[in-house]
């Protein structure tokens, strides 16, 4: 999966907190988290939401090993 390390825009650190937000947008709304994860640039706020979780869908195509 390609997370963003930083912010393209500001530079912030964003790859830290890539694993909690995947972790509680299950349970809560996005904005709660990013709000929580003290994400406050819209910048970095759109980078996170662009970035989909894609993992399952490469795993599709992985040749199986006999």
């Amino acid at each position: 999966m390609l997370i963003p390390v930083r912010c393209i825009s500001c530079g912030e650190l964003l790859s830290d907190k890539w694993e909690q937000y995947q972790a509680q947008i299950k349970f809560k709304s996005k904005k709660e988290v990013l709000d929580e994860l003290k994400i406050k640039n819209y910048c970095c706020r759109a980078a996170f939401l662009s970035s989909p979780d894609l993992t399952d869908k490469i795993n599709q195509f992985r040749k199986q090993v006999v």
